[in-house]
């Protein structure tokens, strides 16, 4: 079922959106089995395909203090028992041309970080492995220039990508997500466009070294990303996002999930009926 990821993301009979779910970081493995039960329910259910989101170090952190996780190879296994025992495709985020190769042992979805979407060796590394990519476009490009990202990958030998918006820089310490930017790569990047729905409500740069957050957006941000067309959703999830080791502060609860998730899946039903 993993093994052709396109048609996988593209496989609900109903024209549903597909699902990238799970949490910031993996901080063990008992939570990381716990929200994949309980998402894939939710998802088997509606008729979404789903596929378990997990980075298994976050390199990326304001302060040398912040947790980056607990351990490569740790959470990597974690991932693959995910994926083993649920049998659902995982995605995890690579931050080096290095890490390319040893992510793609154990996921079967390589994620480029929205500060990273630039970096051609990684892109390229990336592509190498053969696996799907998952292009995040950075809070500092415009919508048409994802056209240069995912063309590195595919001049790569690898035209198995999806893009993913994640808001835009709105000042120093906000992010505003221009609807506009679904239908602009769906059309200049000729892939699947995903919205970020959690990290779009992120609030980076704060004085106290540790980003905020609007969750309470989430679902607005949602509901106009399905309306505007996107094909799937990028959210993180966590049983109690006021004490997740990474990104809290703009997680969707655990619980809150099935509510979300049925609710965009009439207006996606709404928006097919429309087109």
């Amino acid at each position: 079922m993993t093994d052709n990821i396109k048609q996988y993301l593209g496989g609900s009979a109903s024209g549903n959106l597909f699902l990238l779910a799970g949490p910031c970081v993996i901080e063990g493995e008992e939570m990381a089995m716990d929200i994949a039960e309980k998402m894939l329910r939710i998802t088997s259910d509606l008729d979404m395909p789903y596929v378990f989101k997990g980075s298994y170090r976050k390199a990326n952190r304001s302060r040398l203090d912040s947790f980056t996780g607990i351990g490569d190879e740790k959470a990597l296994r974690i991932l693959r028992k995910v994926r083993d025992e649920f049998h659902i495709p995982v995605v995890t985020d690579i931050h080096c041309a290095a890490e390319a190769d040893m992510a793609a042992e154990y996921v079967d979805i390589l994620q480029i970080p929205a500060f990273l979407c630039r970096q051609t060796d990684l892109l390229v590394a990336a592509a190498k492995t053969g696996k799907f990519v998952n292009i995040k476009k950075g809070q500092f490009l415009a919508p048409e220039s994802m056209a240069f990202a995912c063309a590195k990958v595919v001049e790569s030998g690898n035209d198995n990508i999806a893009v993913t918006d994640r808001g835009t820089f709105f000042g120093y310490g906000d992010l505003v997500v221009d609807m506009r930017g679904i239908p602009v790569m769906q059309r200049v990047c000729q892939c699947p466009v995903i919205m970020d729905i959690t990290h779009s409500l992120q609030q980076p740069n704060q004085a106290g070294g540790v980003s905020g957050g609007k969750p309470e957006m989430i679902s607005t941000i949602a509901r106009a990303a399905v309306g505007a067309g996107c094909d799937g959703i990028f959210m993180e999830t966590h049983q109690n996002p006021a004490v997740a080791l990474s990104d809290g502060a703009n997680m969707l609860p655990l619980a809150d999930a099935e509510d979300l998730l049925r609710r965009l899946t009439v207006l996606r039903m709404a928006v097919n009926e429309i087109r």
